[in-house]
Protein backbone atom coordinates (compact mmCIF):
# COMPACT_ATOMS: atom_id res chain seq x y z
CA UNK A 1 0.00 0.00 0.00
CA UNK A 2 1.75 3.37 -0.87
CA UNK A 3 2.12 6.01 2.43
CA UNK A 4 2.72 9.57 2.64
CA UNK A 5 5.01 11.15 5.64
CA UNK A 6 4.40 15.05 6.11
CA UNK A 7 6.69 16.99 7.88
CA UNK A 8 5.43 20.22 9.80
CA UNK A 9 4.82 22.43 11.95
CA UNK A 10 2.26 20.94 14.54
CA UNK A 11 0.65 23.42 15.60
CA UNK A 12 -2.72 24.04 17.18
CA UNK A 13 -5.01 26.42 15.17
CA UNK A 14 -7.50 29.26 17.48
CA UNK A 15 -10.14 30.15 15.21
CA UNK A 16 -12.04 33.61 15.50
CA UNK A 17 -14.28 35.56 12.91
CA UNK A 18 -13.62 38.85 13.03
CA UNK A 19 -16.58 41.99 12.24
CA UNK A 20 -13.78 43.83 10.54
CA UNK A 21 -10.48 43.99 9.07
CA UNK A 22 -9.49 46.73 11.86
CA UNK A 23 -8.44 43.98 13.92
CA UNK A 24 -5.73 43.16 12.02
CA UNK A 25 -4.73 46.86 11.93
CA UNK A 26 -4.86 46.90 15.73
CA UNK A 27 -2.71 43.94 15.44
CA UNK A 28 -0.11 44.34 12.91
CA UNK A 29 -1.38 41.36 11.15
CA UNK A 30 -1.58 42.33 6.90
CA UNK A 31 -4.39 40.17 5.84
CA UNK A 32 -4.11 37.04 4.24
CA UNK A 33 -0.66 36.26 5.60
CA UNK A 34 1.11 34.29 8.31
CA UNK A 35 3.37 36.17 10.44
CA UNK A 36 5.79 34.53 13.03
CA UNK A 37 5.35 36.09 16.41
CA UNK A 38 6.85 35.89 19.93
CA UNK A 39 5.40 35.41 22.98
CA UNK A 40 4.73 39.07 23.96
CA UNK A 41 2.98 39.00 20.68
CA UNK A 42 1.09 35.91 21.52
CA UNK A 43 -0.04 37.63 24.56
CA UNK A 44 -1.55 40.51 22.71
CA UNK A 45 -3.34 38.24 20.07
CA UNK A 46 -4.36 36.02 22.52
CA UNK A 47 -6.49 39.01 24.52
CA UNK A 48 -8.08 40.09 21.13
CA UNK A 49 -8.95 36.91 20.10
CA UNK A 50 -10.36 35.73 23.27
CA UNK A 51 -12.70 39.03 23.05
CA UNK A 52 -14.26 37.10 20.00
CA UNK A 53 -16.42 33.51 19.94
CA UNK A 54 -13.06 31.07 18.80
CA UNK A 55 -12.70 26.97 18.29
CA UNK A 56 -9.55 24.74 19.02
CA UNK A 57 -8.57 22.72 16.41
CA UNK A 58 -5.42 20.94 15.39
CA UNK A 59 -3.84 22.29 12.50
CA UNK A 60 -0.43 22.66 10.75
CA UNK A 61 -0.82 22.69 6.39
CA UNK A 62 1.35 19.76 6.34
CA UNK A 63 -0.54 17.83 9.17
CA UNK A 64 -4.28 18.92 7.39
CA UNK A 65 -3.31 17.17 4.17
CA UNK A 66 -2.17 14.20 5.73
CA UNK A 67 -5.52 13.97 7.77
CA UNK A 68 -7.30 14.57 4.95
CA UNK A 69 -5.09 11.64 3.05
CA UNK A 70 -5.92 9.67 6.12
CA UNK A 71 -9.66 10.04 6.32
CA UNK A 72 -9.49 9.07 2.68
CA UNK A 73 -8.29 5.55 3.74
CA UNK A 74 -4.51 6.14 2.73
CA UNK A 75 -2.05 5.09 4.89
CA UNK A 76 -0.19 8.00 6.55
CA UNK A 77 2.66 9.49 9.01
CA UNK A 78 3.61 13.29 10.45
CA UNK A 79 6.74 14.05 11.59
CA UNK A 80 6.84 17.10 13.79
CA UNK A 81 7.69 18.49 17.60
CA UNK A 82 5.11 19.29 20.03
CA UNK A 83 5.16 20.32 23.67
CA UNK A 84 4.15 18.41 26.37
CA UNK A 85 1.46 20.75 27.33
CA UNK A 86 -2.65 20.45 27.09
CA UNK A 87 -2.07 21.64 23.39
CA UNK A 88 0.40 19.03 22.84
CA UNK A 89 -1.61 16.40 24.23
CA UNK A 90 -4.70 17.49 21.83
CA UNK A 91 -2.52 16.76 18.91
CA UNK A 92 -1.37 13.84 19.41
CA UNK A 93 -4.45 12.83 19.92
CA UNK A 94 -5.83 14.06 17.18
CA UNK A 95 -3.51 12.39 15.13
CA UNK A 96 -4.35 8.95 16.82
CA UNK A 97 -8.30 9.93 15.72
CA UNK A 98 -7.42 9.83 12.13
CA UNK A 99 -5.23 7.01 12.17
CA UNK A 100 -1.89 8.76 11.07
CA UNK A 101 1.16 6.99 12.19
CA UNK A 102 3.13 9.66 15.01
CA UNK A 103 6.69 10.23 14.48
CA UNK A 104 5.92 13.21 17.13
CA UNK A 105 8.49 14.66 19.40
CA UNK A 106 8.01 15.80 22.75
CA UNK A 107 9.76 18.56 24.40
CA UNK A 108 9.66 20.66 27.39
CA UNK A 109 8.33 23.76 25.86
CA UNK A 110 5.22 25.13 25.02
CA UNK A 111 3.57 23.98 21.82
CA UNK A 112 2.95 25.84 18.75
CA UNK A 113 -0.19 28.22 18.32
CA UNK A 114 -1.76 29.62 15.33
CA UNK A 115 -3.98 32.09 16.04
CA UNK A 116 -6.38 32.44 12.75
CA UNK A 117 -8.39 35.64 12.36
CA UNK A 118 -10.92 34.85 9.27
CA UNK A 119 -12.49 37.99 7.51
CA UNK A 120 -16.07 38.08 6.55
CA UNK A 121 -14.59 37.21 2.78
CA UNK A 122 -13.44 34.04 3.87
CA UNK A 123 -10.06 35.01 3.96
CA UNK A 124 -7.52 33.93 6.65
CA UNK A 125 -4.54 36.01 8.72
CA UNK A 126 -2.37 33.88 11.04
CA UNK A 127 -0.44 35.09 13.80
CA UNK A 128 1.90 32.14 14.48
CA UNK A 129 3.33 31.37 17.70
CA UNK A 130 5.90 27.83 16.67
CA UNK A 131 6.56 27.40 20.10
CA UNK A 132 8.02 23.44 20.61
CA UNK A 133 7.52 23.22 16.55
CA UNK A 134 10.28 25.34 16.12
CA UNK A 135 12.71 23.29 17.69
CA UNK A 136 12.03 20.42 14.46
CA UNK A 137 15.52 20.43 13.48
CA UNK A 138 18.24 18.64 10.96
CA UNK A 139 20.38 17.27 13.56
CA UNK A 140 17.66 14.84 15.02
CA UNK A 141 16.30 13.40 11.64
CA UNK A 142 16.53 9.62 11.51
CA UNK A 143 16.32 7.89 8.58
CA UNK A 144 14.41 4.94 10.39
CA UNK A 145 11.46 8.18 10.35
CA UNK A 146 11.47 8.13 5.98
CA UNK A 147 11.63 4.50 5.36
CA UNK A 148 8.47 2.83 3.97
CA UNK A 149 6.83 5.94 2.72
CA UNK A 150 6.49 6.53 -1.28
CA UNK A 151 5.49 10.39 -1.20
CA UNK A 152 7.01 13.19 1.42
CA UNK A 153 5.21 16.12 1.84
CA UNK A 154 6.75 19.49 3.09
CA UNK A 155 4.67 22.57 4.10
CA UNK A 156 6.53 25.43 2.84
CA UNK A 157 6.34 27.18 6.26
CA UNK A 158 9.63 25.13 7.40
CA UNK A 159 11.65 26.29 4.14
CA UNK A 160 13.17 29.26 6.94
CA UNK A 161 15.13 26.17 8.30
CA UNK A 162 17.24 25.78 4.75
CA UNK A 163 19.46 23.06 6.72
CA UNK A 164 16.35 20.80 8.16
CA UNK A 165 14.58 21.10 4.81
CA UNK A 166 18.00 19.60 3.28
CA UNK A 167 18.17 16.92 5.24
CA UNK A 168 14.70 15.49 5.21
CA UNK A 169 14.59 15.87 1.45
CA UNK A 170 17.81 13.44 1.07
CA UNK A 171 16.85 11.37 3.86
CA UNK A 172 13.13 11.17 1.59
CA UNK A 173 15.59 10.47 -1.27
CA UNK A 174 17.50 7.77 0.39
CA UNK A 175 14.29 6.09 1.35
CA UNK A 176 13.20 6.23 -2.56
CA UNK A 177 10.40 8.62 -1.99
CA UNK A 178 9.03 11.26 -3.37
CA UNK A 179 9.00 14.83 -2.23
CA UNK A 180 6.61 17.10 -2.69
CA UNK A 181 6.30 20.61 -1.33
CA UNK A 182 3.86 23.17 -0.75
CA UNK A 183 5.04 26.50 -1.09
CA UNK A 184 2.22 28.07 1.66
CA UNK A 185 2.77 31.56 1.71
CA UNK A 186 3.26 34.59 -0.33
CA UNK A 187 5.74 36.42 2.12
CA UNK A 188 7.80 33.17 3.35
CA UNK A 189 8.20 32.40 -0.22
CA UNK A 190 9.87 36.04 -0.59
CA UNK A 191 11.58 35.80 2.00
CA UNK A 192 13.16 32.36 1.19
CA UNK A 193 13.21 32.98 -2.63
CA UNK A 194 17.00 31.94 -3.41
CA UNK A 195 16.91 28.86 -1.43
CA UNK A 196 13.58 27.63 -3.37
CA UNK A 197 15.33 28.37 -6.62
CA UNK A 198 17.86 26.35 -5.51
CA UNK A 199 15.85 22.95 -3.96
CA UNK A 200 12.95 22.90 -6.60
CA UNK A 201 15.07 21.76 -9.84
CA UNK A 202 17.25 19.49 -7.45
CA UNK A 203 15.21 17.68 -5.61
CA UNK A 204 10.80 18.28 -5.70
CA UNK A 205 8.88 16.14 -7.39
CA UNK A 206 5.56 17.72 -7.15
CA UNK A 207 4.81 21.36 -6.56
CA UNK A 208 2.14 23.43 -5.36
CA UNK A 209 1.44 27.08 -5.24
CA UNK A 210 -1.21 29.13 -4.83
CA UNK A 211 -0.74 32.55 -7.81
CA UNK A 212 0.37 34.68 -4.99
CA UNK A 213 3.17 32.47 -3.83
CA UNK A 214 4.06 31.92 -7.23
CA UNK A 215 4.46 35.43 -8.48
CA UNK A 216 6.72 36.30 -5.48
CA UNK A 217 8.59 33.23 -6.37
CA UNK A 218 8.85 33.61 -9.96
CA UNK A 219 6.99 37.21 -11.16
CA UNK A 220 4.94 35.36 -13.70
CA UNK A 221 1.35 34.86 -13.39
CA UNK A 222 -0.48 31.54 -12.63
CA UNK A 223 -0.49 30.11 -16.67
CA UNK A 224 3.29 31.42 -17.14
CA UNK A 225 4.62 30.17 -13.55
CA UNK A 226 2.81 26.33 -13.87
CA UNK A 227 4.82 25.65 -17.17
CA UNK A 228 8.02 27.50 -15.45
CA UNK A 229 7.52 25.07 -12.68
CA UNK A 230 6.90 22.11 -14.63
CA UNK A 231 10.09 22.21 -16.12
CA UNK A 232 11.95 22.57 -13.09
CA UNK A 233 9.67 18.98 -11.24
CA UNK A 234 7.65 16.00 -12.55
CA UNK A 235 4.13 18.07 -11.92
CA UNK A 236 3.13 21.91 -10.97
CA UNK A 237 0.01 22.82 -9.90
CA UNK A 238 -0.76 26.59 -9.32
CA UNK A 239 -4.07 27.59 -7.67
CA UNK A 240 -5.95 30.34 -8.68
CA UNK A 241 -8.53 30.59 -5.85
CA UNK A 242 -12.49 30.62 -6.59
CA UNK A 243 -11.22 30.25 -10.29
CA UNK A 244 -9.74 27.03 -10.40
CA UNK A 245 -6.04 25.82 -11.01
CA UNK A 246 -3.46 25.34 -13.32
CA UNK A 247 -1.89 21.83 -13.88
CA UNK A 248 1.03 20.70 -15.71
CA UNK A 249 2.95 17.68 -16.51
CA UNK A 250 5.73 17.45 -19.16
CA UNK A 251 3.74 19.59 -22.18
CA UNK A 252 0.76 18.57 -20.86
CA UNK A 253 -1.06 21.73 -19.33
CA UNK A 254 -4.83 21.59 -18.32
CA UNK A 255 -7.02 23.79 -16.12
CA UNK A 256 -9.35 22.93 -13.83
CA UNK A 257 -12.23 24.95 -12.66
CA UNK A 258 -13.52 25.47 -8.69
CA UNK A 259 -16.62 24.14 -7.02
CA UNK A 260 -19.40 26.72 -6.07
CA UNK A 261 -19.35 26.70 -2.43
CA UNK A 262 -20.56 28.67 0.06
CA UNK A 263 -17.01 29.93 1.44
CA UNK A 264 -17.56 30.60 5.44
CA UNK A 265 -13.77 30.21 6.51
CA UNK A 266 -10.62 29.47 3.28
CA UNK A 267 -8.39 27.86 6.09
CA UNK A 268 -7.12 24.49 4.73
CA UNK A 269 -8.67 25.15 1.25
CA UNK A 270 -4.60 24.21 -0.28
CA UNK A 271 -4.19 21.79 2.32
CA UNK A 272 -7.27 19.73 1.47
CA UNK A 273 -6.98 20.56 -2.11
CA UNK A 274 -3.28 18.75 -2.18
CA UNK A 275 -4.70 16.10 -0.33
CA UNK A 276 -7.16 15.36 -2.86
CA UNK A 277 -4.49 15.41 -5.28
CA UNK A 278 -2.22 13.25 -4.19
CA UNK A 279 -5.03 10.48 -3.57
CA UNK A 280 -5.66 10.88 -7.03
CA UNK A 281 -2.27 10.04 -8.53
CA UNK A 282 -1.72 7.51 -5.56
CA UNK A 283 -5.12 5.82 -7.79
CA UNK A 284 -3.40 6.43 -10.72
CA UNK A 285 -5.90 8.72 -12.02
CA UNK A 286 -5.09 11.39 -14.93
CA UNK A 287 -4.68 14.75 -14.02
CA UNK A 288 -7.76 16.03 -14.35
CA UNK A 289 -9.23 13.46 -12.31
CA UNK A 290 -6.63 13.99 -9.61
CA UNK A 291 -7.27 18.31 -10.09
CA UNK A 292 -11.11 17.27 -9.33
CA UNK A 293 -10.42 15.64 -6.60
CA UNK A 294 -8.69 18.26 -4.59
CA UNK A 295 -11.52 20.80 -5.94
CA UNK A 296 -14.08 18.60 -4.35
CA UNK A 297 -12.33 18.53 -0.80
CA UNK A 298 -11.00 21.90 -1.05
CA UNK A 299 -15.01 23.14 -1.64
CA UNK A 300 -15.46 21.16 1.29
CA UNK A 301 -13.55 22.33 3.62
CA UNK A 302 -13.92 25.87 3.47
CA UNK A 303 -17.92 25.44 3.76
CA UNK A 304 -17.11 25.27 7.73
CA UNK A 305 -14.80 26.94 10.50
CA UNK A 306 -11.25 25.09 10.36
CA UNK A 307 -9.04 23.34 8.26
CA UNK A 308 -10.76 19.66 7.90
CA UNK A 309 -13.82 18.83 6.36
CA UNK A 310 -16.53 17.74 9.19
CA UNK A 311 -16.69 13.90 10.15
CA UNK A 312 -20.44 13.53 9.26
CA UNK A 313 -19.25 14.47 5.36
CA UNK A 314 -16.46 12.07 4.28
CA UNK A 315 -19.00 8.98 3.80
CA UNK A 316 -20.62 10.87 0.73
CA UNK A 317 -17.28 12.35 -0.63
CA UNK A 318 -15.54 9.37 -0.56
CA UNK A 319 -18.52 7.66 -2.20
CA UNK A 320 -18.08 11.00 -5.18
CA UNK A 321 -14.28 10.55 -5.48
CA UNK A 322 -14.97 6.75 -5.92
CA UNK A 323 -17.70 8.11 -8.85
CA UNK A 324 -14.57 10.44 -10.44
CA UNK A 325 -11.93 7.37 -10.18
Amino acid sequence: MTKVLGMGNALVDVLAVIENDKTLDILGLPKGSMQLVDKAKLETITKEINKLDKRIVSGGSASNTIVGLADTGIETGFLGRIGSDFYGKYYKEDLKKHHVKSHLTEVNEASGVASTFISKDGERTFGTYLGAAALLNAGELHQEDFNGYDYFYIEGYLVQSHDLIKKAVILAKEAGAKIILDTASYNVVEANRGFLLEIIPLYVDIIFANEEEAKALLNLGPESAVSALAKQTGIAIVKTGAKGSWIQQGEKKIFVPALKANCVDTTGAGDLYAAGFIYGLINNCPLSVCGQIGTLLAANVIEDIGAKIEESKWNGLVETIKGLI
